[in-house]
C-alpha cells in the first residue's frame, strides 16, 4: 500500500485546488512551467537546441503535463500519484482538466507540443479518440493512463504505451471469491443478477467476461437470474433499477462492474426490507464508501484498483521513454509481452484485509 498516506494528503490539497476553477492549471504545477517557459524564453532557438541535447544527456526531462478526462475522485488520486513521483524526480508537472470534453483535451496536446514538451500523459475521454490524440501528439512520446485505447495493437508503439489495470484480473477476483463462498455452501449452481457499466466500456466487457469465466473455471455453473442491467456506472441508477426485481425474481448474488452500482442495490436491498449480509454483493475499486460496506458487512468484498500507482507508474513511463530506458524502470510493476503496458495490478479486497487499504 505504498504512496497511501502521501497520496491522501495530495488528494486532499487537489480538491481545495478544484473547488477554485475546474479545468485550470494546478496552480503550483502552472507556476513552475510558467517560470521554466520564461527562463527558456531569454535564449535563442540554437541554445534551446543544444539546452536539449544536454538535459536528454543527464536524464533531465524537463516538463511534463497530465491531462485528464474529468478530475473526479479516482482519478484525482491518480494524479496525486503522479504528482508524488514528479516531487521525487524533480520533474515539473502541470495538470490539466478536460471535463469530459474531447476537443478540450486535443488543445491540451497541442498547447503542450507547441511548449515544446518531450512527453504528455493522457486519460482520455474517449478511448476511440486515441489515434487523434496521438496525431494532435505529434514528436511527443505518449502514455495513456487508466483507459486504454480501444486498438492497442494498432495505437501502442516504443513512443505511446498504456500504464493502468488489467481488467481480467478485476472481475476474476470477484469470480473467485463468489466460487468459493457457493462452495463452502455445497452449491455448485446460482443464479446472479449483474449491474453493468457503460455498455462498450472497455472495463465493463472485461470485467464481466472475467468474473463469468472464473465461475466456470471453478466448476459453478453461473445463470443470469435476468438480464443484465445496464446502469453506467452509476449509484442511483443501480438502485433505481434492481428495486423492483428483489422481491420477484429468484437469486443467489448480485455482482457489480464498480462499487458505486454495488452501494445502490445494497440501499435498494435495505428499503426492500432484505439484509444486505444475507445476499452476497460484490463490487470493484475499493472507494472509501466501498470499504466501509466491507467493514460493515454489506459489501461481501470488493476489488482495489490503485489510482495512486497508476499515476506514479505514468510519470514514470514518461520520463523513462523521454531517457531512452525500460518503460518500467524504476517500479516494481510487470510489462506486457510487447513492452508496451505497464499493469499496475488489482487487489481483492475482503473483510480478512480492509484495514490495510485505510
Amino acid at each position: 500500500m505504498k504512496r497511501r498516506v502521501i497520496a491522501g494528503i495530495l488528494v486532499g490539497l487537489l480538491a481545495i485546488s478544484t473547488l477554485a476553477g475546474c479545468g485550470s492549471k494546478d496552480d503550483s504545477a502552472a507556476s513552475s512551467t510558467d517560470t521554466a517557459k520564461e527562463d527558456t524564453a531569454a535564449t535563442d532557438e540554437g541554445d534551446d537546441a543544444a539546452a536539449d541535447d544536454s538535459a536528454d544527456a543527464s536524464g533531465d526531462v524537463g516538463s511534463i503535463t497530465m491531462i485528464l478526462a474529468l478530475r473526479d475522485e479516482f482519478l484525482s488520486t491518480l494524479e496525486a500519484g503522479a504528482i508524488a513521483a514528479a516531487d521525487e524526480m524533480g520533474i515539473n508537472l502541470t495538470t490539466q482538466d478536460a471535463q469530459s470534453d474531447t476537443s478540450k483535451l486535443l488543445q491540451f496536446v497541442e498547447t503542450a507540443r507547441n511548449d515544446g514538451q518531450k512527453a504528455i500523459i493522457v486519460n482520455p475521454v474517449d478511448p476511440e479518440t486515441c489515434p487523434q490524440i496521438v496525431e494532435a501528439a505529434g514528436d511527443m512520446k505518449v502514455v495513456f493512463v487508466n483507459r486504454p485505447p480501444v486498438d492497442t495493437e494498432g495505437v501502442l508503439n516504443e513512443n505511446v504505451v498504456y500504464v493502468g489495470s488489467d481488467e481480467m484480473m478485476s472481475g476474476k477476483y470477484q469470480g473467485d471469491f463468489l466460487s468459493e463462498k457457493f462452495k463452502a455452501e455445497g452449491k455448485d449452481s446460482i443464479k446472479y443478477i449483474l449491474l453493468n457499466g457503460t455498455i462498450g466500456n472497455v472495463s465493463t466487457t472485461q470485467r464481466t467476461a472475467s468474473c463469468l469465466q472464473a465461475f466456470e473455471d471453478n466448476g459453478i455453473k453461473a445463470e443470469e437470474a435476468t438480464a443484465p442491467l445496464a446502469a453506467d456506472f452509476d449509484r442511483a441508477t443501480a438502485q433505481d433499477m434492481i428495486t423492483p426485481l428483489l422481491t420477484t425474481i429468484e437469486y443467489d448474488c448480485i455482482i457489480s462492474n464498480n462499487d458505486a452500482m454495488a452501494l445502490g442495490a445494497i440501499e435498494a436491498l435495505k428499503d426492500q426490507g432484505i439484509d444486505p449480509a444475507s445476499v452476497p454483493v460484490v463490487g470493484i475499486d475499493a472507494t472509501v464508501d466501498g470499504r466501509q460496506a466491507v467493514k460493515d458487512g454489506t459489501l461481501a468484498m470488493t476489488v482495489f484498483q490503485d489510482a495512486n500507482g497508476q499515476g506514479y507508474g505514468a510519470l514514470k513511463a514518461a520520463s523513462n521513454l523521454i531517457t531512452g530506458t525500460t518503460l518500467n524502470d524504476g517500479t516494481d510493476y510487470e510489462l506486457d509481452e510487447t513492452g508496451h503496458i505497464m499493469w499496475v495490478p488489482f487487489e481483492p479486497v475482503t473483510p480478512d484485509n480492509v484495514a490495510d487499504y485505510d
